[in-house]
């Protein structure tokens, strides 16, 4: 268990849960039922044996870090991996129930690296059409497999195939909210449907570096021709400059293009980590430095 800070945020919780989950504990010394889960949980980091990094965060004494996550009540637990918040709990839940949280996310110990799909997946990378079929299928055999349907309509987003994606995506649309996978998709096809090229608003913006709307139709028109680094440096002047802009709009689309940009983790030998796409980390990382500056 480690006590952070907003000094040691970055390394201990956004570059640590690059390489494993990060279950971050906000407390703080008057609170009595933070006193009853704070030992669940460090029995519990024993227990799991590495598959995930316990941290714990004084919401008083680091209340910039408490905004950011929008903490509203303590004890607040939230799960970290990749970068990014994946879930949470609110209230001193029973040692069952956390188990039961922990193992909806983390993967099953000493899980075995799946070495005939690896042998297969670079014939596949090599053939759209034939990893356009596989997902297909994919998503055939098992529609309730969100990740599945996010590969799939992805794939076809990328080849351009709008019409087919917004027919492979209408039965879970209504669950796009919800899910920050089906979200990011939403958000790509919304980019899709917006009008304009990036030069277009270049003068508004060149008048005025504060016309939100102006940087974020640019931002779209980038999305829509899969610029993504350029739409996350138009989002990340927004959010320099106001970053609660329209609902906390800027962020929750830069998000999303990190969402779709990251490839999939390659399986590794037991022990291993697999290396971190060096685009996804960087803009993390200047995320996080932006939004808790």
């Amino acid at each position: 268990m480690i006590d952070v800070t907003i000094q040691n945020f970055e390394s201990e919780v956004i570059e640590a849960s690059l390489q494993q989950p990060v279950l971050v504990d906000f407390w703080a010394t008057w609170c009595g039922p933070c006193k009853v889960i704070g030992p669940i949980l460090e029995k519990l980091e024993a227990d799991y044996a590495g598959r995930f990094k316990l941290v714990k965060i004084d919401s008083d004494q680091e209340q910039q870090l408490a905004a950011a996550f929008g903490i509203r009540s303590i004890p607040t637990v939230i799960l970290l991996m990749n970068g990014q918040p994946v879930d949470g709990f609110m209230g001193a839940m029973p040692e069952g129930q956390i188990r039961q949280f922990l193992d909806k996310h983390l993967p099953p110990a000493g899980e075995e690296p799946e070495e005939e799909v690896l042998a297969e997946e670079p014939a596949a990378a090599a053939d759209p059409a034939s990893q356009l079929e596989k997902l297909q299928h994919a998503v055939a055999t098992d529609p309730a497999n969100d990740d599945a349907c996010f590969e799939y309509v992805k794939a076809l987003l990328a080849a351009g195939r709008s019409d087919d994606a917004k027919v492979a995506f209408a039965p879970v649309i209504a669950k796009a909210p919800a899910v920050r996978r089906l979200d990011a998709l939403q958000r790509w096809m919304n980019a899709l449907d917006a009008k304009g090229q990036p030069s277009d608003f270049d003068a508004k913006i060149a008048a005025n570096k504060r016309d939100f709307d102006a940087r974020f139709g640019r931002t779209q028109a980038l999305m829509a021709r899969q610029r993504w680094t350029d739409a996350m440096d138009e989002l990340l002047e927004i959010l320099m400059r106001d970053k609660a802009w329209k609902e906390d709009l800027a962020r929750k689309t830069y998000i999303a293009i990190l969402e779709i940009i990251e490839p999939p983790k390659p399986k590794v030998a037991d022990g291993q980590i697999p290396p971190d796409d060096p685009v996804v980390a960087t803009y993390r990382r200047r995320l996080s430095s932006v939004v808790l500056s």
